[in-house]
């Protein structure tokens, strides 16, 4: 496969034509994009597994994804610097075989290999020269089973976004609109900044409390190992319920990262206090088109209460935790502060470090909505559905989750150089759930 550029000034070096022509990235895809270097590569995994069946037709896959993209000016643009930055640009020799594809050489027969495989996918770069997404058909498995890896970059989709993506070229096309709706928000007015006064408290209370050092401050290299596991929504729904202040799921969720996460780091003879874990907010409104792409992501900083043997009581604090900061509209003052920092360079990118330094937080837990019931590929359903986010300089693990159906997959990603291990972390994640559901009422 090819390799593209490290670096955003790379781009230079690749002989792409530098023009005035087309739509300037936005201020927040354009800064995910010059996040790239050798060990970033800037795109999100979504692992979508499929039932057992048969072999996918990869040709048939390709005309169906092609005759879908009309309506996604982004995937067939490509981005190219000019004068005053990265611009979306047509790409004139769009191939869709070099984004829907089987890669040679590189068959998978067990889980474990699929998860390998994936794990180089996700450390690969996109092509720089092309369209930032890509569909890897891999399989099939001992079990029957298939597997489709679409990577997109950050700078073209969010969570939210990238789902839209999947369901607009890859599902089979279905009556329901619930991926689309889900998790996201009614359209309101944004907040006035010159609301001073609110500003600095939200700067205190996200970003101003220094934790202790993370256990995955680590250096990031180039290399990335991947493991997943799959939770029930519905029982997660009945767990947050039977509290006696209603959990949503995504506080269930963080209930049961934690208690993975306490057994990880207490295996490794590491003892964590508490973690604090970044987790992204999506902004997106319900209002929005299906081809509006982009980022509108923003997040607030949760402590998780590792010291906390009881599961149910982990719960109720994080519960507490994560009400508060809706209560506040913390997610949305900081979306409109950092949007704000975008025109003082400066600035933003001093608070941009403050954001992400390793003691503001250690963890980042994703959690986006998928399709609401199931869906298939070429006639064949989706057994489930992963996500996969890369990790960051010294935050070396990173977890996604996305639902599907009643599951909710759960992708943990590491580079295994700075923090190996991490499929033992997805058995604990399974194992801190079972102690979760047995301990809340049935």
């Amino acid at each position: 496969m090819p390799q593209a550029p490290d670096r955003v000034a790379d781009v230079f070096d690749t002989g792409l034509m530098v023009s005035e022509d087309g739509e300037p990235l936005s201020g927040e895809d354009a800064q995910i994009l010059g996040l790239e270097s050798a060990a970033i590569t800037g795109h999100t995994l979504k692992l979508i597994i499929l039932e057992p069946g048969q072999i996918l037709d990869v040709g048939r896959l390709r005309d169906s994804v092609a005759r879908r993209l009309s309506d996604q000016p982004r995937a067939t643009e490509r981005v190219e610097i000019g004068a005053d930055g990265p611009r979306w640009v047509t790409d004139e020799e769009f191939d869709i075989t070099a984004h829907v594809r089987r890669p040679a050489g590189h068959e998978v027969v067990t889980q474990a290999e699929l998860w390998q495989q994936v794990g180089a996918l996700m450390a690969e770069h996109l092509d720089r020269r092309r369209p930032l997404w890509t569909f890897d058909v891999l399989g099939p498995l001992d079990d029957g089973r298939e597997a489709i890896a679409g990577r997109i970059h950050h700078a073209m989709a969010d969570g939210i976004a990238g789902i839209r993506f999947l369901d607009a070229v890859l599902f089979d096309p279905r009556d329901d609109d619930a991926p689309r709706a889900a998790g996201m928000r009614s359209a309101a007015a944004p907040s006035r900044l010159t609301e001073v006064r609110r500003l600095p408290e939200v700067v205190l209370r996200e970003l101003g409390r220094p934790g202790p050092r993370s256990p995955f401050d680590r250096p990031v290299g180039a290399a990335r190992e991947l493991a997943f596991t799959v939770l029930p929504l519905s029982r997660l729904k009945q767990i947050g319920a039977s509290r006696p202040v209603h959990a949503t799921v995504n506080d269930a969720l963080l209930a049961v990262i934690a208690g993975g996460l306490r057994r990880w780091l207490s295996s490794r003879g590491t003892a964590a206090g508490r973690l604090r874990a970044q987790v992204p907010v999506s902004l997106h409104h319900r209002d929005e088109a299906a081809h509006d792409l982009g980022n509108r992501d923003s997040f607030i900083n949760v402590d998780l209460p590792l010291a906390e043997q009881d599961p149910l009581l982990r719960l109720d604090l994080i519960r507490a935790e994560t009400a508060r900061r809706k209560r506040l509209g913390d997610a949305e003052e900081l979306f409109d502060l950092f949007h704000a920092l975008g025109r003082l360079p400066r600035l933003g990118a001093a608070v941009g470090r403050l954001a992400g330094n390793a003691r503001e937080f250690s963890v980042a837990v994703s959690n986006v909505p998928g399709p609401a019931c199931a869906v298939s590929v070429a006639g064949r359903r989706v057994q489930h559905l992963f996500s996969s986010s890369e990790p960051a300089m010294h935050h070396a693990l990173r977890i996604s989750a996305i639902s599907c159906g009643d599951d909710i997959g759960v992708g943990l990603c590491t580079d295994p150089g700075a923090l190996p291990g991490v499929g033992l972390l997805a058995d604990h994640v399974t194992a801190a759930y079972t102690e979760l559901a047995t301990a809340a009422p049935a």
